[in-house]
C-alpha cells in the first residue's frame, strides 16, 4: 500500500507540478538577453575579439580604449564560471565569428567550491564548445588572478592556473597568459594596490597589468594597437 502511495505522489509531482518550478533557474537570462537586444540595435563587428568571462570583464570598461583600433566585443557577465560562458557560448560568442577569444572565468569556481581539476576539465569543455562551430578560432584564457578577498582561495587558483597552463601548451592557438604572477608581490601574497576597495575586482593598475600582458597575444594573432 505504501508502495501505491509513493507512486502516486511522484506521479502527481511530476504531472502537476508546473515545468518552471522544476527546472533549474537560468543563471544571468536577463544580461544575455540585454546584450543580444544591443546587437540587434548596434551590430558588432565580425572577426574581431571577443572578451568573455566574469565580472572582470564586464566590468572593463575602457576595453576599447585599452586596445584602440582593434575590433573588441566585452561580453563579460555577472558572477559568471566557466560553464556560464559555455552555455551561452551560442549567444554571445559564436555570432560575431571571432578570429580570438578572450576569456577570463573560474575565479567564482574555485570560490564556489570547485576543485583546480575542474576549472581545468570546464576550460577543455569551453573550448570544446566554441570550436565546434568555430574550428579555427584561437583562445586565450587570462590567468585567475590573486586577490586580498580571495587570499585564502589562491592555493586552488594556482594550481588551475598551472594545469590550463599545460594543457594549453599542448593545444593549437590555446593561449594561457600570465597576468597573476604580476599581481603578487615579492613574498607571493595579492597586490592590494591593484584592487578595487573590495579587495576583488581590479582597479586600472590591475587592469594595465592585463593589458601588458595581453599586448603580444594580439599581436600574434595580427591584432596591433594602435
Amino acid at each position: 500500500m505504501k508502495s501505491v502511495t509513493v507512486v502516486a505522489l511522484l506521479f502527481f509531482l511530476i504531472f502537476t507540478v508546473p515545468a518552471s518550478a522544476q527546472a533549474p533557474p537560468d543563471p544571468f537570462r536577463a544580461e544575455i538577453d540585454a546584450l543580444t537586444a544591443q546587437d540587434r540595435s548596434q551590430p558588432p563587428p565580425h572577426g574581431g575579439v571577443v572578451f568573455v568571462g566574469s565580472s572582470s570583464i564586464r566590468l572593463w570598461t575602457t576595453l576599447r580604449d585599452d586596445f584602440p583600433g582593434v575590433p573588441v566585443i566585452n561580453r563579460g557577465f555577472g558572477g559568471s564560471t566557466i560553464a556560464d560562458s559555455t552555455r551561452y557560448a551560442d549567444r554571445i560568442i559564436l555570432p560575431y565569428e571571432p578570429k580570438l577569444v578572450v576569456l577570463y572565468a573560474g575565479d567564482n569556481d574555485i570560490a564556489m567550491g570547485h576543485s583546480s581539476e575542474q576549472v581545468v576539465t570546464d576550460f577543455k569543455a569551453f573550448i570544446a564548445r566554441v570550436r565546434r562551430d568555430l574550428p579555427r578560432v584561437a583562445i586565450a584564457f587570462v590567468s585567475l588572478k590573486p586577490s586580498v578577498a580571495r587570499a585564502a582561495l589562491w592555493p586552488q587558483m594556482r594550481a588551475a592556473n598551472a594545469g590550463i597552463e599545460r594543457w594549453s601548451k599542448q593545444q593549437r592557438d590555446v593561449v594561457y597568459v600570465d597576468a597573476a604572477s604580476r599581481m603578487l608581490d615579492p613574498n607571493g601574497q595579492p597586490r592590494p594596490e591593484l584592487l578595487r576597495e573590495d579587495g576583488l575586482h581590479m582597479n586600472p593598475a590591475g587592469y594595465a597589468i592585463w593589458i601588458e600582458a595581453l599586448k603580444p597575444v594580439l599581436l600574434r594573432y595580427r591584432f596591433a594597437a594602435r
